[in-house]
């Protein structure tokens, strides 16, 4: 008999904004949503219903001493996650949004492993 191996592991996303200097010293708020191949929110079950995989945060960025005038500093974030339950052999798009907007360059996507056979012993 063939079954087939599946499973999740821990995942991240690491990010790198670069703030222009005209935007130093002020807030931006920044989202992250997984989406699968047709643009839709990936969601899993909880005890209270479907919920979608996105995570919120702040930042802001300050000019560093001894840079000049007009550079952009970069500003990491890094997202951490549990196993995420996706579906094998599938296309998704990890999408940033940053103060309500959708910048270019701000998308990332990935195909997950085929579900690998397995023989099992009866």
């Amino acid at each position: 008999m063939v079954g087939h191996r599946t499973g999740s592991t821990p995942s991240a996303v690491a990010i790198k904004v670069m703030v222009d200097w005209h935007e130093f010293n002020s807030s931006h708020h920044w989202e992250l949503f997984l989406e699968d191949a047709d643009g839709q929110p990936v969601c899993f079950d909880t005890p209270d219903g479907p919920q979608p995989i996105e995570v919120r945060g702040d930042f802001s960025a300050v000019a560093p001493d001894g840079v000049p005038v007009g550079t952009p500093v970069d500003v990491p974030i890094a997202v951490n996650f549990g196993p995420i339950p996706l579906q094998d052999g599938s296309r998704f798009t990890w999408r940033l949004v940053i103060d309500g907007d959708s910048l270019p360059g701000g998308t990332v996507s990935f195909t997950t492993r085929p579900a690998i056979p397995v023989a099992v012993e009866e």
